[in-house]
């Protein structure tokens, strides 16, 4: 230990000492600081340690800069002030760099150099090796973060019911069809009024109704079965080995117990109509996940047209009937109007307005409550019948930008409509046809659209700059690419996934990850939006987190 008036005998440096030695522990690994002539002396085991002793003609702060991290800099000089004003013994963990490009982790201990006179004339130091214990603390400490940002399922699970999402159900599908046969259940479930009150049902209670039958469908379901979410008021049961004979009489079961079973909402009690679509599955079969889904849907529909509890569908549907059928559903919802579009805005932080918005496809329900359009449009993106539905929307905004010369609107496109060769003039068509002016309008592509077709992508993209119309590349983050993108297509905006803002407030890691894409994006001269900002409650008509608002148009 120091001691009052202890001085240190002066020692050469070593310049090439070999390469580090083992951890040390105790005073061997030792330096000196003297305050006259600002110098440092430094033991031949600590200069082993860092491969190299420092040159003699060096002052202590040079040596600091070149033998200490950088980043542990004011770590370092924190701690020798604190021992020199406080006059005892300080420690810090510091990372000491070596000769070789390396560096070590080591427990420093500052201690003052009191002279006679009870001044502080320097400050000595000893140095441990503890890279093994830092490297451990790291580890635990790296397993805890991925502990917290890895998710623990893919399983999602849909907020309002608990069951599994719609992607998430599918996904189960195509593992059990991988296993063998089976069936997949869709049931429609709406609520009907029988106790006083309006004759309009409203699209809250729907939404209760179908929280409960969930709830009833799960004590009616055998422990194998899965069930999903699979449309606004749909639920779907997989039935994973189930033979047909079995299927049929489990699904029957369920539309009567659902029938049957008195539901109490928030106002009052319901009564449920339920209808159903039941569809065979074998092994080796040529039809998916999504498939099955579509034919369940629409044979359920099938059911409620005709009168009837359930629909069977024992054999697979040929996909032109498929696809035939589903093109005649787009158009009919495309004829009487079920489908319409809100408008979120999008808040620039500079002025703290609204400079534009973004439309929403919303698909209206039986009672007239707007719903989340994504099981339509998977299905028609899948069966090549959503073109129709983005002429649709790209139609409305244009009539929309034409008729108000201040707004300013950004429209979704569908990965095969950014391939159709037709969009692009059907664009240059509407925009001449309503005089409309085309710096009104941004097109957003999602990453999967560009990762199908890149010369396609690029062709429409091209073509749709060359109009006057923006560029905005949706959901960025979530894809397999995203950086490649901003190389290679000439896009004026990115929107960062909402999966990353929802919960920045809370998660230090995401911050991290966001405050990097606006970087990456701002030396691209590209503007960034974020998506599922939350410091507004989520908007009561449709639901919608991405803004602080939305309104129907």
């Amino acid at each position: 230990m120091t001691v009052p008036g202890e001085r240190f005998p002066r020692q050469r440096s070593v310049r090439n000492a070999g390469p580090p030695m083992a951890a040390r522990t105790g005073d061997d690994s030792w330096f000196s600081y003297a305050a006259a002539g600002d110098e440092i002396v430094w033991s031949e085991e600590l200069g082993a340690m860092l491969g190299q002793a420092p040159d003699g003609s060096e002052l202590s702060r040079q040596v600091l800069a070149r033998f200490v991290h950088r980043d542990d800099h004011s770590e370092a000089l924190g701690a020798v002030t604190r021992a020199w004003a406080g006059r005892a013994a300080t420690e810090a963990t510091l990372r000491l760099l070596r000769s070789d490009g390396g560096w070590f982790d080591a427990d420093v201990r500052f201690e003052p150099v009191v002279e006679s006179d009870g001044m502080v004339r320097g400050v000595r130091g000893t140095v441990t090796d503890v890279s093994a214990r830092e490297r451990a603390r790291r580890e635990v400490a790296r397993l805890a973060r991925r502990g917290e940002t890895v998710q623990p399922s893919l399983l999602d699970e849909d907020p309002a019911t608990g069951l599994l999402t719609r992607a998430r159900f599918a996904d189960e599908i195509d593992r059990a069809l991988r296993r063998g046969g089976g069936a997949v259940l869709v049931v429609r479930v709406e609520a009907d009024r029988v106790a006083g009150g309006a004759d309009q049902v409203r699209p809250e209670r729907n939404a209760d109704l179908l929280h409960s039958a969930a709830r009833v469908l799960e004590r009616a379901a055998r422990p194998t079965d899965r069930l999903g979410r699979v449309g606004p008021s749909e639920i779907g049961v997989l039935m994973a080995g189930a033979s047909w004979a079995m299927a049929r009489r489990q699904s029957e079961f369920f539309v009567e117990t659902l029938r049957a079973h008195p539901f109490v909402l928030p106002d009052d009690w319901s009564r449920a109509h339920a209808w159903a679509g039941l569809v065979r599955y074998v092994p080796d079969g040529d039809t998916g996940s999504h498939e099955l889904l579509i034919d369940a849907e629409h044979a359920w529909r099938q059911a409620r047209d005709d009168g009837k509890a359930m629909t069977l569908v024992q054999h697979p549907v040929p996909a032109r009937d498929r696809q035939g059928s589903y093109r005649n559903r787009v158009s009919d919802a495309l004829g009487t109007e079920q489908f319409t579009l809100y408008a979120q805005p999008i808040l620039e932080l500079q002025s703290n307005t609204v400079t534009r918005h973004e439309l929403l496809l919303r698909v209206l329900d039986n009672a007239g409550g707007p719903q989340s359009p994504s099981q339509v449009l998977d299905a028609a993106e899948r069966l090549d019948a959503v073109f129709d539905i983005d002429l649709w929307v790209v139609e409305r905004a244009v009539q929309l930008v034409a008729a108000h010369p201040e707004l300013f609107l950004q429209v979704n496109l569908s990965g095969r409509s950014v391939g159709d060769p037709r969009l692009t003039g059907e664009v240059e068509r509407l925009m001449e046809r309503y005089a409309a002016n085309p710096q009104q309008l941004t097109f957003e592509i999602t990453e999967t659209a560009l990762i199908g077709n890149l010369s396609e992508a690029r062709r429409f993209a091209d073509r749709i700059r060359d109009l006057g119309c923006g560029l905005a590349l949706d959901d960025f983050g979530s894809g397999y690419a995203s950086f490649r993108y901003l190389r290679l297509f000439p896009i004026d905006l990115v929107k960062i996934d909402g999966e990353y803002v929802v919960d920045l407030l809370r998660k230090p890691q995401d911050q991290v990850l966001v405050r990097a894409l606006v970087q990456v994006c701002q030396a691209y001269g590209i503007h960034t939006v974020a998506e599922f900002v939350q410091d507004e409650p989520p908007c009561s008509c449709c639901g919608s987190w991405e803004w602080t608002s939305c309104r129907a148009i």
